[in-house]
């Protein structure tokens, strides 16, 4: 099984690179009683990537390594590379690349092979800083790296290099205060995110370019920045999806309706030929995200609301079965989403999205006023939904009503962000109150989902003998607060087209 360390490190490159670097005395850094010599261990790294280098290009580090006291399988994913903050994903050694780990990659290496392209071999002289208490502050380490290319050709190097890493649950400020003394010392920050970096540079192979800043002239590009965006964001979520980290489920949703909207919205721009069929694998796509994510908000609205009543009228097992409820619903989404994030359609989904932004369909005739225009028509769109909802009576017509009018709103908002880049505040205020509205109809539309769940809930509580009084309370006030919400949408729509 794979665990995760989150590691917060800073690197340093020696005065010297070729001679050795003795450390300085880091006793005397603040809050420093002790520095322990831990010995000297040698590291035996292979590192693996794809033959065109797309972890490394993500800032992505994947090795199998012996050699001191965490040997085995090593992933890491970056958080905040400015600040040395990254994931460490681990699982015990083996000789292939444990499966665990190449679904954490998927979105990034696609079906292409895994294969070993550098040796890093390092002696690492390693010394422990502990507090008054004699807890670990850090671990300080010099590194006499190795490098030796295992692909693309021949290649070598070797330097020296200073590692400081914060102990779990330390102060990330304790590492100024040590970089204090090393840069007294002569040595400076590397400029390389990781060894593997330094190697690829310093064995010829180098890091792919960055892509080029974002430049936009045309409606079009406007269009096309903020697709790639959106791109980006659902490849670089999916790791994070499969580790159920929080919200992550929810922004990769956002991303995919995003996209989906925006090529609905922007049609007289892009041919349709190409978008509507990848509108449709979108669509999919969002709904396999939107059944561990609603099951996540229902969880959380029901429990809120619980918590809200007086303890004394909670009757019956009514939390244990919510969340036996939940739990059971949760693994069954779970297992559902990661087998469609495994299948063939996510990645056929994947590389035409590439495909769309690298070579986009572009129609032959691009109209005048192109985001203005699409603003203006969703927002048009949206107002007729609103308007026939208000004109519904109450009840599951007006519910549905009031739900399509929601989607209306994302769209419209998903439309003025495209254009604010180009058309300021004329967009910026559109999003905004379309925001305001997806937000309203979007409490409206979960209390009727809570109010489903509630049945459901109640009949399950019935059948097993339980008392459902809990249930008809909880039910009560989503009938109030959707109620309310309705309330609040006349002034509210007043206030949007005033």
């Amino acid at each position: 099984m794979a665990e995760t360390k989150r590691e917060i490190e800073r690197k340093y490159e020696a005065p010297v690179a070729d001679e050795g670097f003795g450390l300085p005395d880091l006793s005397h850094v603040a809050g420093v009683s002790a520095v322990i010599d831990k010995g000297v261990v040698d590291l035996d790294a292979v590192y693996y990537d794809t033959a065109d280098q797309r972890l490394a290009a993500a800032a992505i580090t994947l090795r199998r390594r012996t050699g001191g006291a965490d040997a085995g399988w090593h992933l890491k994913l970056p958080v905040s590379l400015a600040e040395g903050v990254r994931d460490e994903i681990r699982a015990p050694l083996s000789d292939d690349v444990p499966r665990d780990l190449t679904g954490l990659v998927r979105s990034r290496v696609r079906e292409a092979d895994l294969v070993p392209v550098m040796r890093l071999r390092s002696s690492r002289d390693v010394r422990d800083l502990t507090g008054a208490d004699g807890a670990l502050l850090a671990e300080v380490s010099v590194d006499g790296v190795r490098a030796e290319r295992l692909t693309g050709g021949a290649g070598a190097a070797a330097w020296t290099e200073i590692e400081v890493e914060l102990a779990d649950g330390g102060d990330p400020a304790f590492l100024g205060k040590v970089e204090k003394k090393l840069r007294k010392a002569g040595a400076s920050r590397s400029a390389s995110p990781s060894k593997l970096a330094r190697a690829l540079t310093e064995t010829g192979i180098g890091p792919r370019p960055p892509r080029p800043a974002d430049d936009p002239e045309t409606s079009a590009d406007h269009v096309l920045v903020y697709l790639r965006a959106q791109r980006d964001a659902i490849v670089d979520l999916d790791p994070a999806v499969r580790r159920d980290l929080p919200d992550s489920v929810h922004q990769m949703r956002v991303a995919t309706r995003r996209l989906r909207s925006a090529l609905r919205s922007y049609r007289r721009i892009l041919d349709r030929d190409v978008t509507d069929p990848i509108g449709d694998e979108l669509k999919w796509l969002a709904g396999e995200l939107g059944v561990d994510r609603d099951q996540e908000v229902l969880t959380e609205r029901l429990t809120a609301a619980l918590d809200e009543l007086p303890r004394e009228l909670p009757t019956g097992p009514v939390r244990a079965r919510l969340q036996a409820w939940s739990q059971a619903r949760h693994r069954g989404s779970r297992r559902h989403l990661i087998d469609a994030l495994d299948g063939k359609r996510y990645l056929a989904l994947l590389a035409a999205l590439d495909a769309l932004v690298d070579a986009p369909p572009l129609r032959a005739e691009q109209p005048e006023n192109a985001l203005a225009k699409a603003v203006l028509r969703d927002y048009k769109r949206l107002a007729g939904r609103v308007e026939g909802a208000l004109d519904t009576d109450p009840g599951p017509a007006r519910d549905l009503a009031l739900h399509n009018a929601r989607k209306a709103a994302k769209r419209s908002r998903y439309a003025a962000e495209v254009a604010t880049p180009a058309l300021g505040h004329r967009a910026k205020d559109v999003g905004k109150h379309a925001k305001a509205l997806q937000s309203m109809l979007g409490e409206h539309q979960d209390s009727v989902m809570a109010r489903e769940a509630l049945l459901d809930l109640a009949a399950q509580a019935h059948a097993a003998g339980e008392s459902s009084f809990t249930y008809g309370l909880l039910y009560g006030r989503e009938e109030a607060l959707a109620e309310r919400a309705e309330a609040e949408l006349p002034p509210l729509w007043a206030k949007a087209v005033s």
